[in-house]
């Protein structure tokens, strides 16, 4: 029986390895919010690991408010790199390897091809600064660390685009959704299941993997697909994101090259129409 212990519990990832361990015969998960470890804290985190032992921690814990990002870049840093220094240390001393969710936001998304792993990061904004400092910090002080990128994560639980259009059509009869901004949906269900079937392998390989469902969309095309699922009428127009001025700047094109983790590990990237369908069921 592998332990895991696995942080963020209340987000929609921390949410999901939940539903999903429950079929994991040989993987027991240990779920801790920041009320019950505040891992900003390092004599905090030390403490509590001084009589606990796990096989894998799962770091799910993020700032992921990106445009508040912009006016708090401290309150990110600490949470997206600080905190995740602080893990990665202590999983070194006790020889636990160590899982670090990470984001499309280190790439800046000016380029038009799937971004693969060893591509040249450049963040565009304080969230994705945030983010790739944590993996840096992660791989530096853990050599035991998969970092997993992943990108417009959505799921039954917590707040998400899903969940806002869902409410949006019941309380309009039209709404605007920018056309410009492509990347691929991402189930946190399916990247739950991705990192149980990680911890489930005898050989464990490190480093940076990709994770998003398969396919490529634009948000309106998301939108839109969440209506035709839904049943709804509502009328949907495309409109380019200068139509949306935010505080924070978005990847124009967030596409993530899925290769190297479907070689290395075997895992199932369903395809992101199919995910959502099958997830509309729970939700609606």
């Amino acid at each position: 029986m592998k332990k895991i212990l696995i942080t963020g519990a209340n987000g929609q990832l921390g949410q999901s390895i939940l539903e999903q361990s429950k079929s994991y015969k040989n993987i027991e998960c240990f779920f801790v919010t920041r009320n019950e470890l505040d891992i900003t804290n390092e004599s905090l985190i030390e403490s509590y690991f001084q009589d606990k032992h796990f096989d894998f921690v799962v770091n799910c814990a993020a700032y992921t408010a990106v445009d508040k990002a912009e006016d708090f870049p401290e309150d990110a840093y600490l949470v997206n790199a600080k905190a995740t220094e602080y893990l990665a240390k202590i999983t070194n001393q006790k020889n636990i390897p160590f899982i670090h969710i990470s984001t499309d936001y280190v790439f800046d998304g000016t380029d038009s091809i799937p971004r693969k792993e060893d591509d040249k990061t450049n963040p565009i904004g304080v969230y994705g600064e945030t983010k790739l400092d944590g993996e840096i910090l992660a791989i530096n002080n853990n050599p035991k660390t998969i970092v997993l990128r992943t990108a417009w994560v959505y799921s039954r639980f917590g707040n998400n685009f899903v969940k806002t259009m869902l409410k949006l059509f019941k309380e309009r009869e039209s709404l605007s959704v920018v056309n410009d901004q492509i990347g691929s949906p991402t189930n946190a269900l399916d990247l739950a299941k991705a990192i149980l079937d990680i911890i489930e392998k005898e050989q464990i390989v490190y480093g940076i993997f990709n994770y998003s469902n398969e396919g490529e969309c634009s948000w309106f095309d998301f939108a839109n697909k969440i209506k035709e699922y839904s049943n709804s009428t509502i009328e949907i127009n495309p409109v380019p994101s200068s139509a949306f001025p935010t505080k924070a700047k978005r990847p124009a094109y967030s596409l993530l090259d899925k290769t190297k983790i479907k070689e290395t590990y075997q895992v199932n990237v369903p395809e992101w129409e199919i995910s959502l369908k099958n997830e509309l069921t729970f939700i609606l």
